[in-house]
């Protein structure tokens, strides 16, 4: 009976967050869904409130990045980054797909996927508009890396802040092992959507009558990077990386208020309330699927081991969940069974969460808040999108095992 009303509930819950009727969050049928699978005994509340405890400082971390990227799209940032790419037009459409990569996986490692999708993205598409040439190749190149370019730095996911948090290592010890995953997993996708969008990409860009000065917002990025430096500096210290997010959301706060570039109702906005509820009831409900029987079936299926063809197992099968339940209730589920195995079997996990949603609309949250940005530019129905997927993600999720299992051989973890 438990284990029924709890796997109802978390088909409810990804249900209404896949599919959101009328915009109305997802907290609306998570907070519900957890009081349910307290009430029915498929976990107590003190369960449930562990549970709140030990997402409790991630959701916070999120909540602060999620204000610092709403307000570098507020002083112009993500416009800056626009201009950019309209001027390295003169080498064609090619040159502009490796500007549009380059920034969108900067943009991802740090500030999160959310700002690529839900910031530059539109940027992107304007300026494709601009330049009078196909908007797709460059759209599906920020889907792709909105989840693949995640694998760099704790921020960039919030699967990332989850398996930071298992993998127990250091901020830079985490961004150094991901290095060369994260490169490897790029350099694929740059590869393969070049060549999927070739033809696309052979329509010659039309220059603007009037190039757009760039004006880049200075005291915006002094703030970011020294706000990556602060991420590094308190892990080190032993202090959460939430407090250095913080500090660079204060900082670059004021400023824009003071200069008028957004207002409290903007921030307030960004915070995202009911999607940090959401996050947490969904723990509540994932916790009370594992605790009635979910573990032990994921437990058979899981690879034994931390060779290369045990991470390629643990990653296939963290990619596959994703794509069957969303990756972010996959994370949840996967990394207390791999975490006793040690940081190479988290980090396989978190490839296979971030990368694996390239295959479906259903592997990730971002996938469908990019659909609604691009509808009006890109017919990217679910047939297309998954052909791209096929085609790109097995490949790019091997890369970066590999990536994985090179970067063990030679300096351990």
């Amino acid at each position: 009976m438990e284990l029924t009303v709890s796997l109802a509930a978390l088909v409810a819950v990804l249900g209404f967050a896949l599919l959101r009727p009328h915009r109305w969050p997802e907290a609306v049928v998570a907070v519900p869904a957890a009081g349910l699978v307290i009430a029915a005994g498929a976990v107590s509340w003190h369960d449930a409130l562990a549970e709140i405890g030990r997402l409790a400082p991630v959701v916070g971390f999120l909540a602060a990045v999620l204000v610092l990227a709403r307000l570098c799209d507020d002083v112009g940032l993500f416009h800056a980054a626009g201009t950019w790419m309209a001027h390295v037009i003169s080498g064609g459409q090619k040159r502009l797909l490796a500007s549009v990569f380059a920034i969108s996986a900067t943009v991802t490692a740090v500030l999160s996927l959310d700002a690529t999708v839900v910031l530059l993205t539109p940027v992107v598409l304007t300026t494709a508009r601009t330049l009078a040439i196909p908007a797709r190749p460059h759209a599906y190149a920020t889907a792709h890396l909105a989840n693949t370019a995640s694998l760099l730095l704790p921020v960039s996911n919030l699967t990332n802040l989850l398996a930071f948090s298992a993998a127990g290592l250091s901020f830079l010890h985490f961004a150094a092992a991901m290095s060369l995953p994260w490169l490897a997993a790029v350099a694929v996708e740059f590869v393969l959507l070049r060549w999927l969008f070739r033809a696309d990409l052979a329509v010659p860009p039309r220059r603007p009558a009037r190039d757009e000065p760039l004006e880049v917002p200075v005291f915006a990025l002094v703030v970011v990077g020294l706000t990556l430096a602060g991420f590094a500096v308190a892990s080190l210290l032993g202090h959460s990386p939430a407090w250095a997010a913080l500090a660079g959301a204060l900082v670059l706060g004021v400023r824009a208020l003071a200069t008028r570039r957004t207002s409290v109702t903007k921030i307030a906005a960004a915070v995202d309330v009911p999607f940090l509820a959401f996050v947490l009831c969904l723990g509540v409900v994932v916790d009370a699927v594992m605790r009635n029987g979910l573990d032990q079936a994921m437990h058979r299926v899981l690879p034994d081991g931390h060779g290369l063809p045990a991470l390629l197992g643990i990653a296939a099968v963290a990619a596959v969940l994703s794509n069957v339940v969303n990756n972010l209730p996959a994370v949840l589920v996967l990394l207390p069974l791999v975490a006793p195995a040690g940081p190479a079997a988290v980090l396989a996990v978190l490839i296979g969460v971030n990368i694996g949603p390239n295959l479906t609309y259903v592997g990730s949250l971002a996938n469908l808040l990019w659909r609604g940005v691009v509808r009006r530019d890109i017919q990217a129905g679910f047939g297309e999108f998954t052909r791209v997927g096929i085609v790109t993600t097995p490949a790019a999720l091997v890369a970066a095992v590999l990536g994985l299992w090179v970067w063990i051989q030679l300096f351990g973890l």
